[in-house]
């Protein structure tokens, strides 16, 4: 069993750290399917120091390039992406990126995101 550290104090076990994580990791996929007609649950949890937590509750959008393409993303206050949208041309993932602002969530304010176990450089402001 692994045992995680929760609040001062206190200890999560993984398998309730990936469960809080899919909850919030559920909405932010839900919102990215409300602008974009796809919205794909990308990370449950994230590894920080070598103990896993949950993704966080806040929102923040940004837009990567993918493999396949450019991809509008969800992540939360440390970068770790908690939805995405498909792999599309940059202006729809630029389009996807400002609905998303328009929406209510903030732009992500660093310059690289958490996605998978790879760190990716944010693009949306690129011109």
């Amino acid at each position: 069993m692994v045992i995680i550290p929760f609040q001062k104090g206190k200890t999560m076990q993984y398998f309730q750290a990936v469960q809080q994580g899919k909850q919030r990791a559920s909405k932010s996929q839900m919102k990215m399917f409300n602008v974009a007609g796809f919205g794909m649950l990308t990370l449950t949890t994230k590894k920080i120091d070598g103990k896993f937590f949950p993704v966080g509750e806040e929102e923040f959008t940004a837009v990567i390039n993918s493999d396949d393409g450019h991809v509008a993303v969800i992540v939360d206050k440390d970068g770790f992406t908690k939805a995405q949208s498909k792999a599309v041309e940059k202006e729809e993932a630029i389009s996807i990126f400002k609905k998303l602002r328009e929406s209510g969530i903030l732009e992500y304010p660093e310059n690289e995101i958490q996605i998978w176990s790879q760190s990716r450089p944010t693009i949306q402001n690129e011109v």
